[in-house]
């Protein structure tokens, strides 16, 4: 056993970690320096041991390097990510050495988070951010669990997404102008705002009537920037065929790496100065109060399951990760199948019923003749 009394009257523990190197603290009762020497060698022979040494970084600090590591992010994420650690994380925790970061500390500060009036999704999304620097550092060997992980965090409540119906989209691209075919191909694709900001003339083959998105446009810091869509998928998109006339002579005479639509100068066209410009003005117009772009891809959707779009083929349409992540956002829309599923149960058992009870109105006799 390496414990030992030292003149001062403290009791130094000392281990000896894999690399060799002495590794000693000081307690002031030798059961405290046993009981962490004992631990300590455990957990070395276990595989999982952690120098505190590595702990003492602080959070602001390693946030950084967890930052520059992260070479996978698009642009627009890597600013959503600077703006959830400078304004909601690091402000409490940027002085804080990891190793001091424990589960009810994280508790707490998300507690001051929501009594200072911030919305749950926001508070739910720096809890993320944090918690992916955390994991970085468990990772990395500097401490032994997520301090983050498991805590509660506030309920997000979803609002319902707004549908419009058919004459609704045709009254609203009237409304906006010279952008009511841009409306109506949000209507009726499903395609994001930055991937139909971002649409060259050489992805649209209105001959198979299908639009080949494999680019987005995000906008961050005032800046366009040209990336992948979202989840970097790419996809094939249908085009209803009473938009292929009106996308044909839309783009006639542009050069094929031409975008399909732009601004009145013949730029790239931004949400940021369309929705308040064209597409708000419009909306109030029709009583469509805070009806957005966005809006209009959940339009897409609804109009496609009215069509008979099944689940499968509405996660294609729109570039969903998932079945399941459509069903997450739309599962209201599929409603008529659950019916016609329970409808089915019903044909059954009373089929089965009724089947029983002639068996017993023919009676025993009757039934062996």
């Amino acid at each position: 056993m390496s414990v030992e009394k030292r003149p001062n009257g403290k009791w130094r523990a000392r281990v000896r970690d894999a690399s060799g190197r002495e590794l000693a603290r000081h307690f002031d009762r030798k059961v405290d320096a046993v009981r962490w020497e004992t631990g300590a060698r455990s957990s070395m022979a276990r595989g999982d041991w952690i120098d505190p040494s590595r702990a003492k970084v602080t959070v602001g600090t390693w946030a950084e390097q967890w930052m520059t590591s992260q070479v996978q992010l698009k642009p627009s994420t890597r600013a959503r990510y600077q703006v959830a650690l400078r304004r909601q994380v690091l402000p409490s925790w940027s002085s804080t050495p990891l190793a001091s970061v424990t589960f009810v500390g994280v508790g707490s500060w998300v507690q001051r988070l929501a009594a200072s009036g911030l919305a749950p999704a926001t508070i739910r999304y720096a809890h993320r951010v944090f918690s992916l620097v955390l994991a970085h550092a468990v990772d990395d060997g500097r401490i032994s669990r997520n301090p983050a992980h498991r805590v509660r965090l506030p309920r997000v409540v979803s609002e319902e997404p707004v549908f419009l119906d058919h004459d609704q989209v045709a009254q609203l691209a009237e409304a906006c102008g010279r952008y009511r075919l841009l409306v109506r191909f949000l209507a009726y694709t499903g395609l994001r705002w930055g991937e139909a900001s971002a649409l060259r003339v050489s992805r649209l083959d209105l001959t198979k009537r299908r639009v080949n998105v494999a680019v987005a446009y995000s906008e961050v810091s005032g800046k366009l920037i040209e990336g992948t869509p979202k989840s970097h998928q790419r996809r094939s998109v249908p085009v209803a065929r009473f938009l292929v006339d009106e996308l044909t002579t839309h783009i006639a005479g542009k050069p094929r790496d031409a975008l399909v639509f732009t601004s009145p100068k013949g730029g790239p066209l931004r949400n940021t100065n369309f929705r308040p410009r064209v597409f708000q003005p419009a909306a109030v117009s029709l009583g469509l109060g805070d009806l957005t772009p966005h809006d209009l891809r959940h339009t897409a959707a609804n109009l496609a399951v009215a069509a008979g779009a099944n689940v499968k083929a509405v996660q294609r349409m729109l570039g969903h990760a998932s079945a399941s992540m459509t069903l997450d956002v739309y599962a209201g829309l599929f409603g008529d199948d659950l019916d016609a599923v329970a409808d089915a149960l019903d044909e059954a058992v009373a089929g089965r019923t009724a089947d029983r009870k002639r068996t017993d109105d023919r009676g025993p006799d009757e039934e062996h003749r």
